[in-house]
């Protein structure tokens, strides 16, 4: 194989996974997901890589058919039976990677896995979220081995994270109190571990990876309850262990002509962990313990997810020395079945890559998708937990677009 056609088929591969992979994962990612986890710079052949990008995600998920099943009483004003469900977002991802020799590799990247933003306002669905937001922040150093395996290398990756998850959720308290709004405020943070293998021939560049993301839990869950004066005011709360879901990841790129690569991944997340978390009172311990239907039980977060798969595939072409490009179409299975609007996702993608230098990489993507139609209603959980009474809604097929830019430096 001579040298031209090598170092096209490694430009296209490294560039393609970088420039749309993040902006797809984002814009069509189901649960709490954002950015979820990203170790790609980890293979980067370069000595020293760095790597720093933001993706702004535009979902547009309209509900529509809205109606009042909670029992209580809406004030006057607040009859719409229709709302816009999200908000748009920006996901930020920095990362450092250094060859340390004797094969080993390591990298230390900032993210925000998980995350959510809804805002609905005042309408029909007034007594189950007015206006909803979680945040994260997840500190990561992960470092493989590799060693001459055939005809290319096998690598071994491990590492660990530091993950904090954070949020809001602001409704209408209770029935009994129309027009009072109450606010959760929670803060949690937990450990979590990765494990993985990889193959590559740099050659043809083949590469077949395997990752494994352990669960995160969150033990130390706590915050406030804030209701009217005349409700109780403000209350210190605290909420059941929750563990973070962990994920198996599943990618194969190859070239497959000169200048040409084909690529795809198969990735499980494991969203059935989060069901419905109790959220019970500071101090409460010494009557009960909290958990779902507790006798202590101030209020819960109810999600009633299932098991999420994301499948994708793509090609990446390397036009010259200094542009690149590749496109990609994705499909989500979504995490709602019943209760909420996080149905399936089809999304397309692409991007261009501009290597100014050997050393320099910039990258401009975007993608289009559409969140599929659906019903959200009243759905039974596991230990008696049960969401979806306060309202029932419809939604149809609706858009979502994101865009990406980044900067990758080596040396």
């Amino acid at each position: 194989m001579n040298k031209l056609r090598l170092r096209a088929l490694l430009g296209a591969g490294c560039f393609s996974l970088a420039v749309i992979g993040t902006a797809m994962n984002t814009a069509h990612a189901g649960g709490l997901e954002r950015g979820g986890y990203d170790i790609d710079l980890l293979f980067d052949p370069a000595p020293f890589a760095s790597d720093a990008g933001v993706t702004y995600v535009m979902p547009d998920r309209k509900l529509k058919n809205a109606v009042n099943t909670s029992g209580g009483i809406l004030p006057p004003g607040v009859s719409s039976s229709t709302a816009r469900n999200t908000e748009n977002y920006a996901v930020p991802y920095v990362g450092f990677k250094a060859s340390l020799g004797y094969g080993v590799d390591c990298m230390a990247d900032y993210s925000q896995p998980w995350g959510a933003s809804s805002n609905p306002g005042l309408w029909n669905g007034a007594y189950s979220n007015i206006r909803t937001e979680i945040k994260s922040n997840n500190y990561a150093g992960t470092c493989s081995y590799k060693m001459d395996v055939g005809k290319g290398q096998l690598r071994f990756i491990g590492g660990v994270f530091y993950q904090e998850v954070y949020g809001y959720k602001e409704s209408y308290a209770t029935p009994q109190a129309p027009g009072a709004i109450g606010r959760v405020d929670l803060t949690s943070s937990g450990w979590g571990w990765r494990a993985g293998i990889a193959y590559e021939i740099p050659d043809i560049a083949l590469r077949a990876s395997l990752v494994y993301n352990s669960q995160v839990k969150l033990d130390n869950i706590s915050g406030t309850l804030t209701l009217p004066a005349f409700l109780g005011g403000a209350t210190p709360i605290y909420g059941a262990t929750q563990n973070m879901p962990d994920s198996v990841e599943f990618k194969l790129q190859s070239g497959i002509a000169p200048g040409w690569l084909a690529f795809g991944s198969v990735k499980w997340v494991h969203w059935s962990l989060l069901q419905s978390v109790a959220i019970c009172p500071q101090g409460s311990q010494i009557i009960a313990e909290c958990y779902t239907n507790s006798p202590v039980q101030a209020t819960s977060l109810d999600l009633m997810y299932r098991d999420g798969w994301t499948v994708t595939g793509g090609i990446g072409h390397k036009f010259n020395e200094q542009w690149s490009g590749a496109a990609q179409i994705s499909w989500d299975r979504g995490t709602s079945h019943g209760y909420g609007d996080q149905t399936d996702t089809w999304t397309i993608g692409g991007g261009v890559a501009y290597t100014p230098s050997p050393n320099v990489e910039f990258r401009l993507g975007g993608a289009i998708g559409v969140l599929t139609s659906g019903h959200s209603g009243v759905v039974d959980g596991a230990n008696g937990s049960q969401a979806g009474k306060e309202v029932s809604y419809d939604f149809g097929n609706d858009l979502v677009t994101a865009i990406t830019g980044g900067v990758k430096i080596k040396f």
